[in-house]
């Protein structure tokens, strides 16, 4: 993570530095942008936290878990990759969806390789059928690179991978098609070499140290959203948001102050997060605040309240006070 403040000024909508120029001619490192995109629940942030070997992307059954952008960086002998893990790819109904699907078509155009994750244990429909085409037209438009990554085969019948390969390849769409599953990491070293294989020769731009660059007040209201979803899933559909109100730290006792409102549409939704006695809003609480502290490495102090805000998906300024600026700091 970047900062505990997100405090970056407002920039380009792309957080991938430049290169410097006049820089030392690179010496067999490689350096480029993946994105990962497809239909949501496809997988996309458990693959991402799997080849970085932690978590920068919450995960959830439910879908439109993934917000925003979220950026992580690969660090290794090989080089550096950069990984976009965006929203699932769906038709806007809100503006929420919209800015989301804004998200996803920044990413197409920035990435050097565009990595399209498919379930493979659901059968073909209308939303994959969007997803190509998306793809086909990036692929008259621009030059990266196109995997098709068929995940979750810890979950399908093998004679059911081969027709499916042969599926993908007829469509003369993808460089590569490689089969995966995020949740076990088979196949992610072989897609590993792959990316490499496919990027050219280039400096980091990014520090070795860094792993994302989501301030810690961005991912601290995402881990408490992943919360919220974990346990009010079949009751609240795509109508939460987390904001962090308030960052307070106390350096000499190693103490940071989060004060967080979770927000829902209607009245009759508060008693859902709260619970009998406040049981729930405790329990989201109480697992949001460890594994905070063990991301921080700081001692937490959590205060959650729950408001309502009946039209928030639509609410351009407070969807943008939701989002982390996107400007390289």
């Amino acid at each position: 993570m970047k900062n505990r403040e997100p405090g970056a000024p407002e920039g380009p909508a792309s957080d991938i530095p430049g290169g410097e120029p006049g820089s030392e001619k690179p010496r067999g490192l490689r350096f480029g942008v993946v994105a990962l995109v497809g239909r949501p629940n496809a997988g996309k942030s458990t693959l991402l936290n799997r080849i970085l070997g932690q978590k920068v992307s919450i995960v959830s059954n439910k879908p439109q878990t993934t917000r925003n952008r979220i950026v992580g960086i690969l660090n290794e002998d090989r080089g550096q990759i950069v990984f976009l893990d965006t929203p699932g790819i769906h038709r806007p109904l809100h503006k929420l969806n919209v800015r989301m699907m804004d998200h996803v078509r920044s990413a197409f155009s920035e990435a050097d390789v565009l990595s399209v994750l498919i379930d493979a244990t659901e059968a073909f429909g209308k939303g994959d059928q969007f997803v190509i085409d998306l793809v086909r037209q990036r692929k008259e438009e621009g030059s990266s690179k196109r995997f098709v990554l068929l995940n979750k085969i810890d979950l399908l019948k093998k004679n059911k991978l081969l027709p499916l390969i042969q599926q993908y390849s007829e469509l003369g769409l993808f460089d590569e098609i490689v089969p995966v599953s995020a949740s076990t990491g088979d196949g992610v070293d072989r897609l590993l070499s792959l990316f490499f294989a496919n990027l050219d020769e280039g400096e980091p731009r990014f520090s070795r140290e860094d792993f994302t660059t989501q301030p810690e007040r961005f991912f601290a209201a995402e881990i408490i959203r992943e919360k919220v979803l974990r346990h009010t899933s079949d009751e609240l559909p795509f109508t939460t948001a987390v904001s962090v109100e308030k960052w307070e730290e106390e350096e000499e006792r190693n103490l940071i102050r989060i004060y967080a409102s979770i927000v829902v549409e209607r009245e009759s939704q508060k008693p859902i997060v709260i619970g009998k006695g406040g049981d729930m809003i405790k329990r989201i609480g109480t697992e949001a605040r460890l594994e905070l502290e063990s991301i921080l490495g700081a001692k937490v102090f959590l205060d959650l309240h729950v408001g309502v805000h009946s039209s928030w998906r639509e609410d351009e300024r407070f969807l943008g006070e939701l989002e982390w600026p996107l400007g390289r700091e």
